[in-house]
């Protein structure tokens, strides 16, 4: 079972992957979505699949119990969530903005730092 959970992971990240390879930023974007759902599945997968007792300290205890699941697995999934949603509203904010700034949602387009040329060719004529 866990060779289908390791195909499935592998082919969200692959998906992931091309996406940010291409040269449309929302293809990019939705890379980024694809690339943050994987490694959350990745880290559930990790943290063990198994039917066990949830992880709650009973009262008068100092540990958990030995049939309790691992915690942190959760936490860091927790976590990786909130992370990978910021990074998704920023991500989506900016390509937002640069697509009214700037006209289109292609990186080869997008190129009006370019234009404007270096500007260490304006520091060497004035210094020369």
């Amino acid at each position: 079972m866990s060779l289908i959970y390791a195909l499935a992971i592998s082919a969200q990240m692959g998906a992931g992957v091309y996406l940010l390879l291409s040269r449309h930023v929302m293809r990019i974007l939705f890379g980024v979505v694809l690339l943050s759902a994987a490694v959350n599945l990745l880290i559930f997968v990790a943290g063990g699949l198994q039917f066990t007792a949830p992880p709650i300290i009973e009262k008068g205890a100092q540990v958990l119990a030995s049939g309790a699941a691992n915690p942190l697995p959760q936490a860091l999934i927790l976590t990786a969530i909130v992370i990978g949603f910021a990074l998704v509203s920023f991500a989506a904010a900016l390509v937002l903005k640069a697509h009214s700034a700037l006209g289109s949602v292609f990186t080869d387009e997008q190129n009006a730092a370019e234009e404007l040329g270096s500007p260490f060719d304006k520091e060497a004529t004035r210094n020369g």
